[in-house]
């Protein structure tokens, strides 16, 4: 992410006249009480949640000269972020430390103070249960904590990826109970949902620059999120409400996992045909400039959103009587990818002199996703699972991104994970296991020393691309090629 300006630069005093004041006229007082707030840099905003998408949020604000207060009931995370540790790998160190320097950045791990919150974002977790229902629990704890603080002319924003309806069905209902008596929502104050759009390790498109959506449970409730994001973020699209906006983000999401299982379904069958490969045919067909669109294969999909989004829709569809049986099947041939993953190690661990209890396998990455630290659902969880399940002697892995993990034994992830050494990679480890498995992709990661000094390597991101030396492409085995 782009360093934040710590210096707010000077805003335009409003127009006049014309429509925008026209149409600011017409709206409820506590309406334009806020936006003279909003405008005048004079509000105060409060991020419930400092992840990966709520710290980046309030350090924009920050920046913008706005006084952010972020919640995190996590009070190591608080402490670090109040003494001017970043720990999200998106931001610049000394940007963040520089805005809590200001005071424009704060953290605490307690509501109080929150009635002079003007602009609530609530980025909490959104995690499905065993049996893979939507868990609102997070987001029905943290309304509940700033329903007490409401007053008028606040705005609250929910952010986290949900199914259609969370907003006017859970939401709504909490903020008008336990909220003080004699407040309107959509006159007093405005709810509304953004999605929204982090890329972790991507650094052309940051929270400052991605455009977002926003849909009001009112239309002045969308006019005052349109406001209140438009102060960081060039780029609002408002749709026609927070509906809309819910489901817009499934559909962001599962538009990847729809095709990537796409991909990985094709990778299988490539695999049963004799000199052909899914990286080729991906390669060749992303070069028509119109119609496609490039995803390739892989171990399984990871990280907090395209695992379990197929989940989020499926309860709405149930709830009125529709099956999702395509976008269902797709997520099906997502999670059975770390099962393939392992019967291609177990097939290579056969062909060397080792039993399988003594065999010892390498696993390069850890993380989701190429060049990032985060683990969560991450596909190694279950080839690692998967390969303790079938009696691998020794599993170790290498990640330069990720200092220590582990993994539940059981299935159900209820156990406390166990504890995967980690190793540092070099010719001498990489010799010591039978076989040396890419998970992740991260540039870190040099291709041809795991090609010359691993007996065996099975690539599931096609990382040992670029090692062409037919001796070593001997032993290789590629996902996706026959």
């Amino acid at each position: 992410m782009e360093s934040p300006n710590l210096d707010p630069p000077p805003r335009e005093a409003p127009s006049p006249n014309g429509t925008a004041e026209t149409a600011r006229a017409e709206l409820p007082a506590a309406a334009r009480q806020l936006a003279g707030r909003l405008d005048a840099t004079t509000a105060t905003i409060g991020v419930v949640g400092l992840g990966y998408v709520g710290l980046p949020l309030a350090a924009e604000y920050a920046a913008k000269g706005f006084e952010t207060r972020g919640v995190d009931l996590d009070e190591k995370r608080v402490g670090r972020l109040n003494a001017g540790e970043n720990y999200i790998e998106d931001l610049d160190d000394d940007a963040i430390k520089g805005l809590v320097e200001t005071g424009r950045l704060r953290a605490t791990a307690h509501y109080d103070g929150g009635d002079a919150v003007d602009v609530w974002f609530l980025c909490v977790p959104t995690p499905v249960t065993e049996t893979n229902e939507p868990d609102p629990a997070y987001i029905e704890a943290a309304t509940r904590a700033i329903a007490p603080h409401l007053r008028p002319g606040q705005l609250v924003v929910l952010k986290s990826t949900t199914y259609p309806g969370t907003t006017e069905e859970v939401v709504a209902p909490i903020l008008e109970a336990e909220g003080p008596d004699g407040l309107t929502l959509g006159e007093d104050v405005f709810l509304a949902f953004s999605p929204e759009r982090i890329d972790p390790g991507n650094d052309e498109y940051t929270t400052a620059n991605t455009p977002v959506v926003a849909g009001g449970m009112t239309a002045v409730g969308t006019e005052m999120a349109r406001d209140a994001l438009g102060q960081i973020i060039a780029d609002v699209h408002t749709v026609s409400g927070p509906k809309a906006a819910e489901m817009e983000k499934l559909l962001e999401n599962i538009f990847r996992s729809v095709n990537i299982a796409l991909a990985n379904e094709l990778a299988q069958l490539c695999e049963r045909v004799d000199g052909l490969s899914m990286w080729e045919v991906v390669e060749a067909a992303a070069t028509k400039p119109f119609g496609f669109m490039p995803f390739y294969p892989g171990p399984g999909v990871g990280g907090h959103c395209i695992p379990i989004d197929p989940h989020y829709l499926a309860k709405v569809a149930k709830a009125h009587d529709f099956e999702t049986s395509f976008i269902t099947l797709s997520a099906q041939v997502n999670e059975e990818m770390p099962r393939h993953v392992v019967d291609a190690v177990i097939e290579t661990i056969a062909r060397e002199p080792v039993r399988l209890q003594d065999a010892a396998v390498l696993v390069l990455g850890v993380a989701f996703k190429g060049n990032v630290s985060d683990t969560r659902r991450s596909p190694a969880d279950e080839i690692i699972r998967l390969l303790r399940e079938k009696g691998v002697g020794q599993i170790r892995y290498h990640d330069p991104h990720v200092e220590a993990y582990g993994v539940p034994e059981g299935a159900d992830g209820e156990d406390a994970p166990t504890e995967v050494p980690s190793v540092d990679l070099t010719p001498k480890t990489l010799r010591r296991h039978e076989v040396a498995v890419v998970v992740t992709d991260h540039d870190a990661t040099d291709p041809r020393l795991v090609a010359e000094h691993a007996p065996a390597v099975v690539d599931t991101r096609n990382a040992l691309a670029d090692v062409t030396d037919p001796a070593l492409r001997e032993k290789i085995t590629l996902l996706g090629a026959g």
